[in-house]
């Protein structure tokens, strides 16, 4: 399976998925989507997730990923499919399509890729992760491939991350505050996953008038989802 590829121009998106693109190609730098994060070290660790868009029963929907109950840190968490690069990945989309294919059983000829966002760094695990857009051209079933790490795998409807009745914003005992969603039933996006997704919806004009004053306890955990997760892949990949 090769996961290199070239990123397709607007012919060959919906209509309404063309904003997000020439948004997404217009960031060029990590700071429109972490303000106040600095920019990655040149020997950050590379990572990258998948921001899959695709067009179900609801309309508009979004790949989410929740992570295992069973997990004995950050059980139950929100996150894209993504993980740590492998040395034989051809740069940032491969690792995000191999990553979602190994998760959650992503057929990766589906996806056509649109854009790639700035690497975002997170200082405390040293990775720079790189954000890649994609849309679900030929949509395939998709579940969690090992239940030890996924509990679940689901598409959240973009009508829903955008009505105000499902955000809030999170606060953690460290004292940051940041976007939060009730996605799936209710469940917590939040961290660095919530963060993208609330920035990105704000630039293209998705997102609609929300309380940001009605604020939720971090939902259990000390660290952003992502990091456990890109930490967990990594370790595995040191093991092969």
């Amino acid at each position: 399976m090769t996961y290199a590829r070239e990123l397709v121009d607007d012919d060959a998106l919906p209509d309404w998925l063309r904003p997000l693109a020439e948004v997404g190609r217009s960031i060029d730098s990590p700071r429109f989507l972490s303000p106040s994060m600095p920019e990655a070290p040149p020997k950050a660790r590379p990572a990258a997730v998948l921001v899959l868009f695709g067009e179900g029963e609801s309309g508009p929907d979004l790949l989410l990923t929740e992570r295992a109950h069973s997990m004995r840190s950050h059980a139950g968490q929100i996150a894209f499919p993504g993980g740590a690069t492998d040395p034989e990945d051809a740069g940032p989309v491969a690792t995000a399509l191999r990553e979602a294919e190994e998760e959650v059983g992503l057929d990766p000829d589906g996806v056509d890729v649109f854009a790639t966002l700035p690497r975002l760094w997170l200082p405390p695990s040293n990775f720079a992760v790189t954000p890649v857009l994609g849309w679900w051209r030929r949509p395939c079933p998709v579940r969690p491939v090992d239940p030890v790490e996924v509990e679940s795998v689901f598409r959240s409807p973009v009508a829903e991350l955008t009505d105000p009745v499902n955000r809030f914003s999170v606060s953690h005992p460290s004292g940051w505050v940041g976007p939060g969603f009730a996605v799936n039933g209710g469940l917590t996006l939040w961290g660095f996953t919530a963060g993208i997704v609330s920035r990105l919806f704000g630039a293209v004009g998705w997102e609609r008038p929300w309380d940001a004053g009605r604020v939720v306890p971090y939902p259990g955990t000390a660290r952003d989802p992502l990091v456990e997760e890109i930490e967990t892949d990594a370790a595995r990949g040191r093991r092969r």
